[in-house]
């Protein structure tokens, strides 16, 4: 391979991998779970064959990529859709200290040892167990921390540690329902209440950490 096929093949591969990392979004970068950690190692591995390997064929070297490339975006796409592929795709975060304890078997599952744990805890500026109530370790591996209160006798019961996803997009998430106790009737009593007339016209809506309950309404369901 000549100099100037080198040079070629490193250019092109430089700004097609541009190229499909901004079609894919920034998530690949700034959320990276695993699904995206595997998906840009594959990339940037055809990528790399692309540039400097003799024996790849630009054409197949792009086709390889342009492949990818899609499979990503349309498992991506299938994410936002479907709850169930978020999880078998992302998995989801798991409480690794809850009232001030440490759930040992979150933390196994997590495949984290107790030093791992007070490492990420210091990475928060923790460094008293004491100090936390619960600990939350999300899809991207990040740590949520939220810190112990002083007692406040008049607190409210129904208060969360996280907001409770009850509708997305339109369709009710009913494992969560069914968490919180309550029905389906319930749900849409909250959503006549916020003023809501059909769950197509929702996004979003769930009770939140302080027991409220929030929707948010579809853009393209406001009026003009």
């Amino acid at each position: 391979m000549s100099v100037l096929e080198l040079i070629l093949r490193i250019m092109l591969s430089f700004f097609v991998l541009l190229l499909l990392t901004r079609l894919m979004g920034r998530q690949e970068i700034s959320q990276l779970t695993f699904f995206n950690f595997v998906s840009g190692i594959a990339i940037g591995s055809i990528g790399a064959n692309l540039a400097i390997n003799p024996d790849v064929p630009l054409r197949n070297g792009l086709i390889g990529l342009i492949g990818w490339s899609a499979i990503t975006i349309g498992l991506e796409w299938l994410d936002i859709q479907s709850p169930k592929i978020r999880y078998a795709l992302d998995g989801e975060p798991k409480i690794l200290i809850k009232q001030g304890k440490i759930m040992e078997k979150e933390l196994k599952k997590a495949r984290l040892d107790l030093d791992a744990l007070l490492a990420l805890l210091r990475d928060k500026d923790i460094f008293n167990l004491s100090d936390v109530d619960y600990a939350i370790f999300e899809t991207n591996g990040n740590l949520s921390v939220l810190k112990k209160k002083l007692p406040n006798k008049n607190a409210d019961s129904q208060k969360s540690v996280m907001a409770t996803t009850l509708v997305s997009d339109g369709k009710i998430h009913y494992e969560n329902l069914k968490k919180m106790n309550q029905s389906e009737s319930w749900l849409h009593g909250q959503l006549q209440i916020a003023g809501v007339k059909s769950l197509t016209e929702v996004f979003y809506a769930g009770q939140q950490t302080d027991g409220t309950f929030y929707v948010d309404i579809k853009e393209d369901g406001m009026p003009n």
